[in-house]
């Protein structure tokens, strides 16, 4: 199963205005008809519940949308680039390498825009009015976002059976459940998760086998973070812990040192249900397996039952399966949907989005050698839109860096007219009292 890729997504760029006029008979200075430029398209991730891991995208890693149509005369507006769709497996979480954001898709048909496609150019249609009838220039349309995006699938388990290597947790899924996973007398076996399907008389339960947690897994060591990954969704854990354990070991410090990883991975493990099974009870003698019961029970309080099990023998696995059948509550809090939003395609409302806080579009600064620098992504963009030797063009931009402020800032940090200004990389000669 791959259960990790990194994807480089490129959305459309956004097609040019068109400059025209009306050429006709008998109209010989025909107005403007430049037609506006497309939009680019999109990426979009799509849940989809037919999926199981992320194997495509360890295949093909890099996807480009397609860009906007151009405008054309006579006001034809160019076509908006198609929507490029790339579905993923439920429990798939998204983070943009590009500004942070997460998206979590969780349940079938969510959506989430990770690259959005280039806005089309105004056709010089649009810059006409009452004292500029005949504009001559048109804006030039813009590229789409650009980012590698790292997918990480976390299993969407009701149950997750956690414990040190070769602790029994594939013997008591393979019991529990008709998952087969490897079972062997050594330990990782299991390098991967494993989910099995637990009937009951009115409700199904998925149990993941979790691949066994070591010592200093929280901090990466062996498969730390893969591994514990998978349990983050979980609602339920079980704890599997040796009785005998061959190579001598303390079951306490065992326990403990699972217990740690979890907790230090995420907190919010540590406060998750739990339940101890105590493994391989058909090793160990009756009142030996009957002291131990009593023994972790006093340890761990009254809400962690214990269980003494045996795959080989069937021990306690009824009385296993019947108290995770009763302790997972029926409906997960983070599935249940909101109270008139019953559709899947709502992108917001259906997976939890984080997004850093915006940042300015620009800053202003003086350089060592006495001229100004104008820097940030919404001015190299909006320069981006015209063509720079266009002189109505070049008069229609500085009219707009003085409406949004850029004059202002200009002369907060004390430039006065005649003074160099590099904007995006190219030098204005301004003139504030104009």
């Amino acid at each position: 199963m791959h259960d990790r890729a990194r994807i480089h997504v490129q959305a459309g760029a956004g097609g040019d205005g068109c400059l025209s006029f009306r050429r006709e008979a008998h109209v010989p200075k025909g107005g403007p008809d430049g037609g506006d430029g497309g939009r680019g398209g999109d990426i979009v991730l799509i849940c989809d519940e037919s999926l199981r891991d992320l194997a495509f995208y360890r295949r093909s890693s890099h996807f480009k949308a397609r860009r906007g149509g151009h405008g054309q005369g006579a006001l034809r507006h160019g076509a908006d680039g198609e929507t490029l769709e790339l579905r993923v497996p439920p429990g798939t979480e998204a983070v943009l390498e590009r500004d942070g954001a997460r998206h979590d898709l969780v349940r079938h048909g969510q959506r989430a825009v990770v690259a959005r496609g280039g806005p089309g150019g105004r056709g010089n249609k649009r810059f006409a009015g009452p004292t500029h009838q005949a504009p001559r220039f048109a804006e030039r349309g813009l590229s789409g976002d650009e980012t590698w995006v790292s997918l990480q699938l976390k299993l969407l388990a009701d149950v997750g059976l956690i414990g040190l290597p070769n602790a029994g947790k594939s013997s008591l899924l393979a019991r529990l459940t008709r998952a087969q996973p490897k079972v062997a007398d050594y330990p990782f076996t299991t390098l991967q998760p494993v989910l099995g399907t637990l009937d009951g008389e009115q409700r199904q339960l998925v149990i993941a086998d979790i691949p066994g947690l070591i010592e200093g897994a929280s901090s990466g060591a062996g498969l730390g973070h893969e591994f514990l990954a998978h349990v983050e969704r979980t609602r339920l854990l079980v704890h599997v812990l040796d009785l005998s354990p061959l190579d001598g070991s303390d079951p306490v410090t065992n326990h403990a040192t699972v217990e740690h990883e979890l907790e230090r991975h995420d907190p919010r493990l540590a406060a998750l249900p739990r339940i101890l099974a105590l493994s391989k009870g058909d090793l160990v003698d009756e009142p030996r397996r009957v002291a131990a019961r009593a023994e972790w029970a006093a340890r761990l309080g009254p809400d962690v039952p214990v269980i003494v099990t045996s795959s080989v023998s069937r021990l306690g696995l009824d009385e296993l399966a019947a108290e995770l059948l009763r302790r997972v509550p029926s409906l997960p809090e983070t599935q249940a949907v909101p109270a008139g939003e019953a559709e899947l395609d709502v992108e917001l409302a259906e997976h939890r989005v984080f997004r850093p806080a915006a940042r300015r579009s620009y800053t202003v600064r003086r350089t060592g050698d006495g001229s100004f620098a104008v820097t940030g992504v919404g001015i190299d963009r909006l320069v981006a839109r015209y063509d720079l030797d266009n002189e109505e063009a070049l008069a229609h931009l500085e009219r707009r860096l003085r409406g949004i402020g850029v004059l202002h800032a200009l002369e907060a940090e004390g430039f006065r007219a005649g003074d160099e200004v590099d904007i995006a990389g190219v030098v204005f000669d301004l003139d504030p009292d104009i």
